[in-house]
């Protein structure tokens, strides 16, 4: 039987496998596997394949809708006419957009990305006497999520 367990990279995995050598389960049926933390730049446009769920265009189509129609309205008052006006209201609307959506997103993500650690994996192999040890053990010790596999 294996025993899957997740923790936050910390002392509490140090302890859970000290306490499981203790019980009785020998450190080459131990296995932790600490995952890597991915950093991923911000995509501007979100894929039917790979969506981030942050996409700067959103902003930018909405501002320039609005600048659109207003440098439409105002067009008919200048001198170039309502179609450089609302053209005009267009670009800045979406670099505005946009802009505002990327310093935004950024100040969102920050803290999270700082304050988010890396996982680790543990993996227990033992018997099925020995199974509500270790998952009492492991979720003694903080883990996020136990699961278990039965081998048949």
């Amino acid at each position: 039987m294996h025993i899957f367990a997740i923790f936050d990279h910390n002392l509490y995995i140090e302890l859970a496998i000290s306490d499981l050598e203790i019980r009785g389960i020998a450190r080459e049926k131990i296995l932790a596997v600490p995952l890597e933390k991915e950093t991923r730049e911000m995509a501007v446009l979100d894929t039917i394949h790979r969506a981030d769920g942050v996409s700067l265009i959103d902003g930018g189509a909405v501002l320039g809708t609005i600048l659109m129609l207003l440098g439409t309205i105002w067009g008919f008052h200048w001198y170039w006419g309502p179609i450089v006006g609302g053209l005009i209201g267009l670009a800045l609307g979406v670099a505005s957009g946009i802009g505002l959506d990327w310093v935004m997103t950024k100040r969102q993500n920050r803290p999270s990305n700082l304050s988010r650690k890396a996982e680790v994996v543990l993996v227990v192999h033992c018997t099925e006497s020995e199974a509500g040890m270790v998952k009492k053990t492991l979720k003694d010790h903080c883990a996020i999520g136990v699961g278990l596999i039965h081998q048949g």
